[in-house]
């Protein structure tokens, strides 16, 4: 099978990795998180919306580079298992001072980061 990464091996990926345009982003997304394209188009209007009133491409350039985190995160099966296993822990825990919140939220900020830097290389 042909990969169309340069990144090392994290075994199978559900689809290559997309360019990084909206739009492949968004075709990316629909293939891998369909019922998460909602909250991507909130998310960009509210990007649009700070972009418009500051006057700053920033807020576009974060949203397409979190999107595209998002769309490594779903694509990447060993991502996806330990982010979801995270979620899990989160939200089986009675508070934020819980030390197993706080250990989940650091696994979750360490896939992010992770996801972040493929994309970005």
């Amino acid at each position: 099978m042909l990969r169309v990464t340069t990144q090392p091996d994290h075994g199978h990926e559900l689809i290559p990795r997309p360019e990084r345009t909206p739009a492949a982003v968004r075709v990316a997304l629909a293939r891998v998180a369909p019922h998460r394209l909602g909250e991507m188009e909130q998310h960009k209007e509210q990007a649009l919306g700070a972009a418009l009133q500051d006057g700053k491409i920033g807020h576009l350039q974060y949203w397409l580079t979190y999107w595209q985190a998002q769309v490594e995160i779903e694509r990447r099966p060993d991502l996806r298992s330990r982010y979801q296993a995270a979620l899990v822990s989160v939200h089986n825990t009675d508070s934020r001072d819980d030390p197993e919140f706080r250990e989940a939220m650091s696994v979750l900020r360490a896939i992010e980061a992770e996801a972040r830097q493929a994309v970005s290389a």
